[in-house]
């Protein structure tokens, strides 16, 4: 996951380049030939999505709720795509890769996950370019950043909100990421 750091990037097109990663890792997911290389490529996605989500949890949801005139409804409206996200991405962490049931069930992830990311796009990303200079994305880029090293690896579900992710998010990112390493170590 390789971007440009946030002192060369605003926070829209830093956000906009991940939802291009998860877009390509779903296809690499989807496109694996064996279950061991659809298993890391998944991985990589399921990680990719929880830090991407927990960040924007923290940071971009509520910057929304705040500043947009239907903010509520529109932070409540990506949270609850959020939820139902990391509920099927427990459940595809519970299934054999490479079998039929796993990509059924990716590809509707997959469907799910390319609205929302559509929806943050047009609505909170566009108000973000609208309505906060340079400097200020640039540092909500630095703010995301920090999020995504502390945020958990897994899905979370519960966890929807910035007080839970600021509550909760360093416990499950230590349990995350040392069963992460555990796993690694062992295979």
């Amino acid at each position: 996951m390789s971007q440009k750091s946030s002192s060369e990037t605003d926070v829209v097109s830093y956000l906009q380049d991940q939802h291009q990663l998860i877009r390509d890792l779903f296809v690499e997911t989807l496109d694996a030939s064996d279950a061991d290389t659809q298993r890391a490529a998944f991985n990589r996605l399921r990680t990719l999505l929880a830090v991407h989500e927990a960040a924007e949890e923290m940071f971009v949801h509520p910057r929304a709720r705040r500043k947009l005139d239907d903010g509520n409804a529109v932070a409540d409206a990506r949270l609850a795509e959020e939820h139902d996200a990391k509920v099927a991405l427990q459940e595809l962490e519970q299934i054999p890769h490479g079998t039929a049931e796993f990509s059924k069930k990716l590809i509707h992830l997959q469907n799910a996950v390319l609205k929302h990311a559509e929806a943050e796009e047009k609505v909170e990303f566009a108000s973000l370019r609208t309505d906060l200079d340079e400097d200020e994305l640039r540092k909500l880029a630095t703010l995301v950043q920090a999020a995504e090293r502390i945020a958990p690896t897994h899905p979370h579900p519960g966890t929807e909100s910035s007080l839970a992710n600021f509550a909760a998010g360093p416990f499950a990112s230590l349990l995350d990421r040392s069963r992460d390493a555990l796993k690694a170590a062992m295979s």
